[in-house]
């Protein structure tokens, strides 16, 4: 069964593999101690922090091992903070981090601090003269991410870190799904990841913390990994994903295999489009990881697709709102403005199979196809005059309550669009089976409670070619207003 989702955890590499069954043998004493078996323990736990920083780009005493990579952010945000906390107690982030850093962001802005965030263009990316703009006296921490973890957009790491160089600003970057691939440019003061990302076992994180950067460890802390991770060390682990992160950045063959698995990429980009109508591939088209694409399909439930993708042998992960996972859309997504229903991210792990992803277009149609035939989406995902009335819609009341202008408007008459209870992509199949309904110039307004149509419907606008007027107050969730262009 084909495993697309390497950018949420990828399979065990050979060598993390064969690393791993050595070191139980070898690696399972205290490494503190100094007997046989802690000085095996402790020479193996040396020779995977050297080739970590190797990979990394830092010094082997700058480097920390945690319990995961979710635990190296939250340390690396809380120490850089607190250590700062004289110069101010304002964060700065980017609008598309990982959860992670937005957790740890929630908990310094409890605790008294101040954060902002950097908004992002259509394609996931910062802009340096945004951070620029935002850097301030008080800003005592920015976090970027190197390569976005859903769209595979890349981040202008090395502009960010000059810049904060010049204003005296700490940079943590979130390495996590970059680091397999190569270097993250210089000039950063902390940085994380995980081993899980690239191969390695789960339960393994990383925290660089460059000489010079003022950090203070806050939390529970003892005399292991420099007092900067506590608790017994998973040497085994530990020495699985170094190995693992050294095979793949020093082994022959990785630039091919990433040329290899880009070109891949590129296929799904180009074909997906012509393949399914109405769909939108995001994320920057260039700057970007070289195995990781995602699109949306308008009028399809994510969940449904992911389970016809699932049946059909492939697994993939999604940032739809309408998934189990999840009742809102992904905040990465709603950051970018982009359509977020029927969201797929395919991240091809090392060793992808061709045929695979062509078995991969051969499925998707057919899947996207069933879903909205079971949504009950006209032929070809078009949207007709046909069952127009079929999802609660009206003519709009003028303000003596006959059918005509909405009151206080001088808009033509429109029709309104009665979606709420209903869950994505309900509202936008029906504002799409309403819009022909109203002439050129007319409105139509979606009443909906679902968070996701916030995002939905304008993307749709955007899609369709057709005005998004804006979203007014309603009794229950929200009105939006469309104007028919054509």
């Amino acid at each position: 069964m084909p495993y697309f989702d390497a950018a949420s955890a990828a399979p065990l590499h050979p060598v993390a593999r064969e690393a791993l069954l050595a070191s139980l043998d070898e690696g399972w004493a205290d490494p503190a101690r100094l007997y046989r078996e802690g000085r095996r323990g402790r020479l193996l736990l040396d020779a995977a922090r050297e080739a970590a920083a190797e990979a990394v780009g830092c010094r082997p005493d700058e480097l920390v091992f945690t319990p995961s990579g979710t635990q190296a952010v939250h340390s690396g945000v809380s120490g850089a903070l607190a250590a700062r906390r004289r110069v101010g107690r304002r964060l700065l982030h980017s609008a598309v981090e990982h959860s992670s850093v937005l957790h740890a962001a929630e908990v310094h802005e409890a605790a008294g601090g101040s954060r902002a965030e950097l908004a992002v263009d259509r394609t996931g990316r910062v802009a340096a003269g945004d951070v620029a703009a935002a850097l301030s006296p008080d800003t005592a921490l920015v976090c970027l991410q190197s390569a976005n973890h859903e769209v595979g957009t890349e981040q202008p790491v090395g502009e960010v870190a000059a810049l904060c160089q010049e204003a005296g600003v700490p940079l943590l970057v979130d390495a996590a799904q970059s680091l397999p691939w190569g270097p993250v440019p210089g000039g950063w003061s902390l940085l994380t990841a995980s081993a899980h990302k690239w191969g390695g076992p789960p339960g393994v994180g990383l925290l660089a913390v460059r000489k010079g950067t003022r950090f203070a460890l806050q939390g529970p802390r003892d005399e292991r990994e420099s007092g900067r991770s506590p608790g017994f060390e998973n040497i085994p682990a530990i020495v699985a994903a170094a190995a693992s992160l050294r095979a793949l950045r020093t082994g022959p063959g990785t630039a091919d295999e990433a040329a290899r698995l880009r070109r891949l990429v590129d296929r799904i980009r180009a074909r997906v489009p012509e393949l399914v109508p109405d769909v939108e591939v995001v994320g920057d088209p260039v700057h970007r990881l070289p195995h990781l694409v995602t699109f949306s399909c308008l009028y399809v439930d994510g969940e449904a697709l992911l389970h016809e993708l699932d049946r059909a042998g492939f697994s993939v992960s999604s940032g739809s709102s309408c998934t189990s996972s999840t009742l809102t859309p992904s905040h990465v997504l709603r950051a970018m403005g982009v359509l977020s229903e029927g969201n797929v991210r395919i991240s091809l792990p090392y060793g992808t199979d061709e045929a695979d992803v062509e078995r991969f277009l051969e499925v998707l149609p057919q899947a996207v196809r069933s879903v909205r035939e079971r949504l009950g989406v006209p032929a070809a995902g078009r949207e007709t005059a046909a069952a127009a009335t079929a999802g609660g819609v009206t003519e709009a009341a003028s303000a003596d309550g006959e059918p005509g202008e909405p009151a206080g408007s001088a808009e033509p008459a429109g029709l309104v669009v009665d979606s709420l209870g209903k869950r994505c992509p309900l509202p936008v199949i029906e504002l799409a089976k309403a819009i022909h309904e109203v002439p050129v110039g007319g409105t139509v307004t979606v009443l909906s409670d679902d968070e996701a149509a916030r995002q939905d419907i304008p993307a749709w606008c955007t899609m369709r070619d057709q005005e998004y007027v804006g979203e007014r107050p309603a009794e229950r969730g929200a009105a939006y207003v469309v104007r028919r262009r054509a």
